[in-house]
């Protein structure tokens, strides 16, 4: 995790005490975790006592670690600072670590409308539907239908998100020591979820040309479980062809992220995995096509894997809110998740974030996906996590690349969402730019890591 640490200007102990911070600040050393003892982080790096022990008291100095009598240092992080000694851009900071679009106001809250019209016939039940509305089964089942893949109502379980259709499957499929075949780099609280039930991922690089059969097929004769997302690839954009879709038969089950199916930007939207895998279990949602802000999502899967599921479900929750499944199914069956205005101005949007990485970033290398909402930027250095730390006091806060992957990868790496417009993006590019300026010139950041969507 500390990679390179050695190299670059200054003193020993202060290399090692950013690189400390940076993957406090990066979310790669939780708060709470404890940091090994000075003397065996020392042979473990080769180096000497003194420096480490330099190093651990910069960072308390700073507020990044707290220590006690007899006990090994722990990770936290400093109090926020009072309003006066903020940054003075923070009012105006713009958020590139969320990769959702804003709400689609009218058609949502028709949605709504509609919804609580349908709602009172739904009062004379208890509200707890273990699978999910009657109406929203048959909207998704319908929605799969339309993507000539044909499948029952009783094939879809309800959840609430993608997010907790995973993990969901996670807590069912897996046990502790488990391992888990990933794309590498990929979504970020896939990783989260499956460290959380102590399984091991697996990562098979998502190179620029795409997925390699050869290697999935042979992670996969080891694992328990494959979560893949060929649709519109979070973070790289990527979208898998149907030849490799057609040659991939793994000997683990899988699990197919859909979540940006409906995202397709130049061509038709991709067949769904489960035409050329039958046992793939599918999830989806409408967090990306329609708002993040409605939590619904589903898994599509055999009635008898969506019992188990439901069985481990009855532990944190009894169901999917009413309401919003009923605006869901109303979407769904309106075709709403493909609205040619919607996938117009992220188009436009896409365009204008690489013109503008092309006009201040230029040796910055972004490859131009054919739908998603997302480039998977590639700087010349590995500077990610110090250029996160730095952003917002240039006003942009941004995901650092060694988010998307295991073991301290992908520092070259930054993911850049287009869901904000032309004008913003134009003009986060360019205080990014003046941030790796910055960070050239020796400048430290000190805030707080962003969250990731």
């Amino acid at each position: 995790m500390l990679g390179t640490w050695q190299e670059g200007p200054g003193p020993a102990h202060q290399r090692l005490s950013d690189r400390l911070r940076l993957l406090v600040l990066d979310g790669r050393l939780s708060l709470g975790s404890t940091l090994p003892s000075e003397r065996d982080l020392a042979t473990a790096l080769s180096t000497s006592r003194t420096t480490v022990g330099a190093a651990y008291r910069t960072l308390v100095d700073h507020g990044y670690l707290a220590t006690r009598a007899r006990a090994r240092a722990t990770v936290r992080l400093p109090d926020d600072p009072p309003p006066e000694h903020r940054s003075s851009t923070s009012s105006a900071t713009i958020d590139l670590s969320f990769a959702a679009p804003p709400a689609p106001v009218e058609i949502l809250h028709a949605a709504f409308a509609t919804a609580l019209e349908q709602l009172p016939r739904h009062f004379e039940r208890h509200g707890y539907d273990r699978y999910g509305t009657a109406e929203l089964r048959e909207a998704v089942a319908d929605w799969y239908q339309r993507r000539a893949l044909p499948t029952p109502p009783d094939h879809i379980l309800i959840t609430n998100g993608a997010q907790h259709a995973l993990a969901l499957l996670a807590r069912t499929l897996l046990s502790p020591r488990d391992r888990v075949l990933i794309d590498h780099p990929t979504y970020p609280h896939a990783i989260r979820t499956f460290t959380e039930v102590r399984a091991r991922p697996l990562a098979v690089a998502v190179a620029p040309s795409g997925w390699d059969t050869a290697q999935l097929h042979a992670a996969a004769r080891t694992a328990s479980l494959a979560y893949l997302i060929p649709d519109f690839h979070n973070p790289t954009g990527l979208c898998m062809p149907t030849s490799v879709r057609q040659a991939l038969r793994l000997a683990c089950p899988t699990v197919i992220d859909e979540t940006m199916t409906d995202l397709a930007l130049d061509g038709a939207s991709p067949e769904p995995f489960a035409l050329h895998m039958p046992t793939a279990i599918s999830i989806g949602s409408v967090s990306k096509s329609i708002w993040g802000g409605l939590r619904i999502g589903w898994i599509r899967a055999t009635p008898s894997l969506l019992e188990r599921v439901q069985q481990t479900r009855l532990a944190t929750d009894l169901g999917t809110p009413v309401v919003e499944q009923l605006a869901t199914a109303v979407l769904l069956n309106e075709h709403q998740t493909k609205r040619p205005s919607a996938l117009q101005q992220l188009r436009s949007q896409r365009d204008a974030l690489r013109q503008a990485l092309t006009e201040h970033l230029p040796d910055v290398h972004a490859p131009r996906p054919a739908g998603g909402v997302t480039l998977w930027a590639t700087f010349p250095e590995p500077i990610s996590s110090r250029l996160a730390a730095i952003a917002p006091d240039h006003g942009v806060t941004i995901a650092a690349g060694p988010r998307f992957g295991i073991g301290g990868a992908f520092e070259r790496n930054i993911r850049l969402p287009y869901t904000l417009p032309p004008r913003q993006l134009s003009q986060a590019i360019r205080r990014l730019a003046q941030a790796e300026q910055a960070l050239a010139r020796g400048a430290t950041g000190t805030h707080r890591p962003a969250p990731v969507a």
